[in-house]
């Protein structure tokens, strides 16, 4: 367990790998903490050096108040990688964590070499839609949202599973000022204009299940950024590297192989 000391928080990461193998970040989403990347982590490619992260008000991480902004976020996870002395990343963000790799990318371009785009967009949802999500985590709790959550993050067998419990239970287990806060700062964000100024490798990756961020949401936010590649996983919500982290595993490989790391 490891903790990076980031002026008004303390975030929890975790590093695997070599500290000299090129870096690759990850960034969550809404709702988990960075035990989300442990079904495809031991299928990747030896030699890199792994680094997730919980991000603010989320897992192991200090929780203030919310709400909070996009761009605290952003500089969260720059702050962070500075702190480790990381250069040239692959940042590989899902849903918010995705938000998250559009706007440091934007920022930062010396700190992000290649992004991946996973089950995410410049823009998701509406402002009255989460107004309304935060509104009943307020009042209800996480809990009250949790059945829903559920039908948007996984395919209808995967929800048969048993091992659905271990999801919904680190949702649910959130503090629900984590929650709230970034629910306020992705109903602020609005990056269209900003992502299509890029210019870097980048890889789109959708769920055909996902009831968060359909395919072509991902797509059209992938296609903002010349010469990306976008990548369907059949069976699979807004979570694939959960549901179906074999094929996740191969598809991110190729990407972290092709972009000249390891």
């Amino acid at each position: 367990m490891q903790i990076a000391e980031l002026g008004d928080i303390r975030v929890h990461y975790r590093s695997d790998g070599p500290e000299d193998g090129a870096p690759v970040v990850f960034a969550n989403s809404l709702g988990t903490d960075l035990r989300l990347w442990d079904p495809i982590l031991p299928q990747l490619p030896d030699g890199f050096r792994y680094i997730r992260y919980d991000k603010r008000g989320h897992g192991l991480t200090t929780c203030p108040a919310s709400p909070y902004h996009m761009g605290t976020l952003i500089s969260d996870a720059e702050k962070l990688v500075d702190h480790l002395g990381l250069k040239d990343c692959v940042f590989v963000g899902l849903s918010i964590g995705g938000m998250i790799a559009q706007g440091l990318a934007v920022k930062r371009l010396d700190l992000v070499r290649a992004v991946v785009l996973s089950n995410t967009a410049a823009k998701i949802g509406t402002r009255a839609m989460w107004d309304e999500r935060i509104s009943t985590v307020r009042e209800n709790g996480i809990a009250a949202l949790a059945d829903a959550v559920m039908e948007r993050w996984f395919s209808a067998d995967f929800r048969a599973r048993p091992d659905l419990e271990l999801w919904r239970n680190m949702l649910v287990r959130q503090d629900p000022e984590g929650y709230m806060g970034c629910s306020a700062a992705i109903s602020h964000t609005d990056f269209f204009t900003t992502t299509a100024s890029l210019r870097l490798p980048a890889l789109g990756i959708a769920g055909s299940e996902d009831g968060s961020t359909p395919p072509d949401l991902v797509r059209e936010t992938t296609e903002l950024i010349p010469g990306s590649r976008f990548e369907l996983i059949r069976k699979a919500g807004h979570l694939p590297c959960v549901e179906q982290p074999e094929e996740y595993a191969r598809i991110l490989s190729r990407f972290l192989l092709d972009t000249g790391h390891g």
